[in-house]
Formats: structure tokens, C-alpha cells, sequence
């Protein structure tokens, strides 16, 4: 993260339309790319939940959910300061903002619901099925650019095209993403240890452990 972020605010040349304004695409791709990545761990998480309820997978949907919300927020907060400069607002009710912004009520939503339930298993099941509900906004977000006439940009980067920036910018936005997905796995598997733990403390294996 450290050299992907140095790399890309600091040495990458600037952009010959936008100036070092789009030098924000080194915070806002990395973070959406790994909102959707991680909701699409979740749902993932949340099948096997339904079918062979596997209670660790409910422990790492929720954390994933935490991280994911994060993930969100940062994407819509550094979207709406690169859309001022480049739109003239902080934001419009554009499909791919629109979109992006119903994933980070999904989010919330499943946290809520997760947290307004006493009986864990009661509140897992519902959290299951309402991340699986979500699960319709990904493709959603993704091909917004290409379903509807929208102010924002197309893809900067794609599994199966070449990237639509020079390769000198884009090899610091491959850092950081790398970076982002990396930290937010090992995050999410530090707060499951920890809320493992605090579950089954009464168990003797946990002494064990600690």
C-alpha cells in the first residue's frame, strides 16, 4: 500500500485531461473494486451458511460485511471529491453512484439486522439471505456505464482488455489494489479469530489457544 500510494500521488506524470486530480483513482478504484469483491466473498459465505450451516462462515460474513461497508464509504467519499472537479457537484444521482451507493445500504443493512438479533443463528439466516439479495446490485454496478447513458467514466481496468490508462499509471493502480484486497483479508480474518474466541470462550480448546 505504502509504495503503490507514493508511486501513484507522487511520481505517476499527471493525466493530460484531468491533471493531478484523477491521482484520487489510486484511493477510489482500489476501495470500489474491493467493496464488490468482498460482497461477492459474502455471498459466497452466506450459501454455505444456508445449505451446510458451517457457523464460522456466518462469523466471517459479518466481518466482511464491516470491512465491505468501510470499503463503500471511502469509494462514494473519494468518487464525490474527484466528481467535483471533473463534474462540477459532489454528486449526481448517476446509475453507477446510484448503484454504488444501494450496495452501501445493503451493507448497512445486513450489520443492522445482524446486530438487532439476541439469537446469533436466528440473525445469521436472515443476514444469509439478505446478502444474498444483494448479490442482484453487483452486475448492476458493473455494467451501469454500459446499460445506461451515464456521466460516469467507463472501466479503467478489465480482466480481459488491456487498460485504458498508460502503463506507467497503470502499475501503481494494480498495487494498490492488490494492497487493499490483501488488507482487508487479513483484517477480516483477525476480527473472525477474535470473535471465535470470545464465542466459544467458555470452551477448553480456547485456553489452548490463548
Amino acid at each position: 500500500l505504502a509504495v503503490g500510494s507514493l508511486w501513484g500521488l507522487f511520481f505517476v506524470p499527471p493525466d493530460y485531461l484531468q491533471g493531478d486530480a484523477f491521482r484520487i483513482i489510486y484511493i477510489h478504484v482500489p476501495a470500489a473494486f474491493t467493496s464488490l469483491s468482498l460482497y461477492s466473498f459474502m455471498g459466497m459465505l452466506a450459501i454455505i451458511l444456508l445449505i451446510w450451516r458451517i457457523k464460522i462462515a456466518g462469523i466471517i460474513l459479518f466481518q466482511a460485511a464491516e470491512i465491505g461497508a468501510a470499503m463503500t464509504f471511502i469509494a462514494l467519499i473519494t468518487g464525490s471529491i474527484w466528481g467535483k472537479p471533473m463534474w462540477g457537484t459532489w454528486w449526481i444521482w448517476d446509475a453507477r453512484l446510484t448503484s454504488e451507493l444501494i450496495l452501501l445500504l445493503f451493507y448497512l443493512a445486513i450489520l443492522a439486522v445482524k446486530n438487532a438479533y439476541k439469537n446469533k443463528d436466528n440473525g445469521e439466516k436472515i443476514v444469509a439471505i439478505l446478502t444474498l439479495v444483494g448479490l442482484i446490485d453487483l452486475p448492476i454496478i458493473h455494467y451501469s456505464v454500459v446499460w445506461w447513458n451515464t456521466l460516469h467514466q467507463g472501466s479503467t481496468i478489465s480482466f480481459f482488455a488491456k487498460p485504458k490508462i498508460e502503463l506507467v499509471m497503470a502499475y501503481p493502480l494494480f498495487i494498490m489494489i492488490i494492497g487493499f484486497i490483501f488488507y482487508s483479508f487479513l483484517l477480516i480474518i483477525i476480527k473472525s479469530r477474535n470473535e471465535l474466541l470470545i464465542r466459544e470462550r467458555n470452551q477448553s480448546w480456547v485456553s489452548s489457544v490463548l
